[in-house]
């Protein structure tokens, strides 16, 4: 079993994260945003809840507003007693709590009459925010673990989001922060997840750690050492002796305390430095003489920038006095931590950087589950369209004595098609059936079957279709009579236009005979789908299955589902390559007359009916113009059908096909098409490299591919690309710089060939780079090739045959790792 690469595992890791703890993450991050502002909140809630107008008489000193709070409430021991040097600013008062319970009750005051202000409206409602923050309202060492596990959640998926795209040139800056905003769809969702998640990402650090800091016990103790504040009693000034803790609890013999000597002791301190601007006094009850004040400089530089005095009652001793100027490192680097977890650290900045990262995890979900299901989907898709073109079930091998064998080529999913409700058919009216590729047979697996039934298609001028190549060169391996005791039947499929009409079915009915082969019927040619010749082979298979004789209607072997002609609009036309020395290449967009855009996959085609303005009219009532077939260059997504189209020109004028759409229909024309799956060069499932080959307008069949692809995710891939002049034919390029800019293509090879006296051609750029096509390979990489099969395709052929070699170029057509859409 291969195991995944390291990609994969991030790749599932992130997904896996992602669409567990998401839905709680923005709970969190919802909530850390609305307590980032919480206190401009509450103010806007509450016009002078907490300020009063300042005036010109001094504001009343701790000790008086603690005589004032005597009053107005009696003997309730005052747990902090908080106040600011800022005119006007309301002194706040919190009380012991009551036994079994965690907090207190906080009251305002006015710091100029000590009278009680009205209770804030919201308070409780941030109080309910911050406990949902921070223990997700369940118990709190509970809740604290939950936290921590949902912190390194985050954290993990902030980086395996850096790794999944880290682009190519990672030190311009274009390919982390910026991302084409006229995608649409998956390619828009995946460029705004991951920009944004890059913009986020140094926030989602600091906050991921710095909440893990507080979740874990052992974390936090651990970094409290690493950085050498230890969190230990505090240390007592020279000579004096430590200062008893002060438990924050309503006491029965809690008694008032005069701290005026305190507070005068701690105003001369002040003023001796620079100042101060808050200070929390924790008020002692009898027991312990001593205030604790906790302030503030008059400049901090954040708001956890304490310094810590303790100063004894009744004699106002300072019995001890820690800066945080005169902190360490590793003190100041704790007393940090929270700011920076809210921002505070870097000012209004900051606080606006974590509200917006905060803000962004909703984002980050609703993106990434779209993404999600939308992957979902289309694996859906992939899955229902395996299964209608999947293996036949089998009966149990005791049903029959005798298997038919029910082979098949195919290059563009026809015959296929026909194979499986061929197979379908049989095994309804009680036949075995095997169903395989001829991919996937030898010589030594027909010698196994008496009965054999094969459905194939021709390539080219007549060849076999790329997953029968390896099959067609055994035919001659066969050997007189080797296959005597085999009765085989034909259905070959094929286009009178091309000079070998189903070539490779005669060439195989050959091949059989010589080796001994009876036929039980002559071999059925089909012409473009051709209902008599279908017909015909509907019968065959219904005197094999004993159902009648040649007389009678045959199996109901189910009818294609063909996709009708849609009216469509020629909305766009475009000429790539003006001043070009080649043949004009235009881009077509087209979108439906009606309805609603269909849907289609990467490596479909369109089928069009060409129509012209002369003759063509009146001939049209006779004998109707062949429909031609082109790749589509774009996705769903951009909400059109865009095509690329080469100009054909012959003695007697303009291609017929070509020339309509690139010349003679004008804008607005209604054009007869219809969009065919294109199996063969579907894409493929799945995060595996992929190694994308064309030249000229084939860059249509690898462009969806590679849209596709990106908007996935999926970034490593490799263009090998040609044309001709790069100051004219070089339509692909921004799209493709862009790409790689962002990290989305790893590799990129271009061939013009008329820019140098050498010609130098796609082929030539594979060859030069043959340890990574080896690589690549062996990483299981798929190649797509898409462009003119007598140069490029055949070229780009014979390198891989040169550098893989035969067998190993054999089991990638075997294994569907070589996919071709040339033309």
């Amino acid at each position: 079993m291969k195991l995944p690469g390291l990609r994969q595992i991030w790749f599932q890791l992130h997904w896996l994260i992602g669409i567990t703890a998401g839905t709680v993450l923005v709970v969190i991050g919802l909530s850390g945003a609305v307590l980032s502002f919480h206190e401009e909140l509450l103010d806007a809630m509450n016009p002078g809840g907490r300020e009063v107008p300042a005036q010109a008489a001094p504001a009343l000193t701790p000790p008086q507003l603690l005589g004032a709070v005597r009053q107005a409430f009696g003997e309730r021991q005052v747990g902090t007693l908080t106040v600011y040097a800022a005119p006007g600013a309301a002194a706040r008062v919190i009380f012991a709590p009551p036994k079994g319970e965690r907090r207190g009750e906080t009251v305002y005051l006015d710091p100029y009459s000590g009278a009680a202000l009205p209770p804030l409206v919201g308070a409780d409602f941030f109080e309910w925010i911050e406990e949902l923050h921070r223990w997700l309202l369940l118990p709190r060492e509970q809740g604290k673990t939950t936290a921590g596990v949902l912190a390194g959640g985050l954290l993990l998926l902030s980086l395996s989001g850096l790794y999944l795209r880290w682009p190519r040139r990672p030190l311009d800056w274009r390919a982390w922060f910026t991302f084409d905003t006229a995608l649409k769809g998956r390619s828009f969702l995946w460029g705004l997840h991951s920009v944004m998640g890059t913009f986020a990402l140094l926030m989602y650090m600091v906050l991921t750690t710095t909440g893990m800091y507080w979740a874990f016990d052992a974390l936090r103790d651990t970094v409290d050492v690493m950085v050498g504040g230890a969190r230990t009693a505090a240390r007592p000034a020279a000579g004096a002796a430590a200062a008893p803790r002060v438990r924050n609890m309503a006491r029965a013999d809690a008694g008032a305390v005069d701290i005026a000597p305190a507070w005068a002791a701690f105003e001369q301190l002040a003023k001796d430095s620079s100042g101060w601007s808050q200070a929390i006094l924790r008020v002692p009850s009898g027991a312990t003489p001593s205030v604790l004040f906790t302030w503030l400089d008059a400049d901090p530089p954040h708001d956890r920038a304490r310094n810590r005095t303790t100063v004894r009652l009744p004699d106002g001793e300072v019995t001890q006095d820690e800066r945080y100027a005169a902190k360490s490192q590793g003190g100041r680097f704790l007393a940090a931590i929270y700011p920076l977890h809210m921002g505070t650290y870097f000012g209004l900045p900051g606080r606006i950087a974590m509200l917006l990262a905060s803000l962004m995890l909703p984002v980050f979900a609703v993106t990434g589950w779209m993404l999600y299901l939308d992957r979902r989907r289309k694996k859906r898709a992939v899955r229902a369209e395996r299964a209608a073109l999947g293996t036949v079930p089998r009966p149990d091998d005791g049903a029959l004595p005798e298997r038919v064998l029910l082979a098949f080529a195919s290059q563009s999913g026809v015959a296929e098609g026909i194979a499986l409700r061929s197979a379908a058919a049989l095994q309804a009216a009680g036949v075995a059936v095997t169903l395989a590729s001829l991919a996937r047979l030898d010589a030594g697996q027909l010698r196994d079957h008496q009965r054999v039934l094969m459905v194939v298609s021709s390539f080219g001028e007549g060849g076999p279709p790329d997953m029968a190549r390896r099959f067609a060169q055994q035919l001659s391996q066969f050997g007189d009579a080797v296959l005597s005791h085999l009765r085989y039947g034909l259905l070959a499929l094929g286009d009178r236009n091309y000079p070998r009409f189903c070539g490779f079915g005669h060439t195989l009915d050959q091949a059989l005979v010589a080796a001994g082969a009876q036929s039980m019927f002559p071999m059925i040619e089909v012409d473009n789908g051709d209902p008599g010749a279908l017909a015909a082979w509907r019968h065959k298979l219904g005197v094999l299955a004993g159902a009648g004789d040649d007389r009678s209607a045959g199996l109901p072997v189910p009818e294609v589902d063909e996709v009708p002609f849609a009216n469509w609009t020629l909305s766009a036309r475009r000429l790539l390559n003006p001043d070009s020395i080649g043949t004009p290449l235009y881009e077509i967009e087209l979108t439906p007359a009606h309805g609603e855009l269909p849907s289609w996959q990467p490596g479909a085609l369109v089928e069009l009916l060409p129509r012209l303005h002369d003759a063509q009219s009146r001939a049209d009532n006779l004998a109707p113009l062949a429909p031609r077939r082109y790749s589509i260059a774009s996705v769903p997504e951009e909400g059109r059908v865009r095509l690329l189209v080469r100009q054909a020109r012959h003695a007697s004028g303009l291609g017929i096909a070509s020339g309509w759409l690139t010349a003679l229909a004008p804008q607005g024309a209604d054009i007869a098409l219809r969009l065919l799956r294109n199996p063969g060069f579907e894409l493929v499932d799945g995060d595996v490299p992929c190694i994308f080959i064309g030249n000229g307008s084939g860059y249509a069949g690898l462009r969806g591919h590679l849209r596709e692809r990106i908007a996935r995710g999926h970034r490593r891939n490799w263009l090998l690309f040609g044309e001709r002049q790069r100051a004219h034919d070089a339509f692909f390029m921004d799209e493709v710089a862009q790409w790689r800019t962002q990290g989305a293509i790893e590799r990129v090879d271009l061939a013009f060939s008329r820019d140098q006296p050498t010609r130098i051609y796609v082929q030539d750029r594979l060859r030069e780079a043959a340890d990574t096509l080896r690589r690549w390979i062996g990483d299981g990489a798929v190649v797509y090739v898409c462009g003119s099969v007598a140069g490029m395709a055949a070229g780009v052929d014979a390198v891989l045959e040169d550098v893989l070699g035969r067998a190993a170029l054999d089991d990638l057509i075997a294994e569907g790792r070589y996919r071709r859409d040339v033309y």
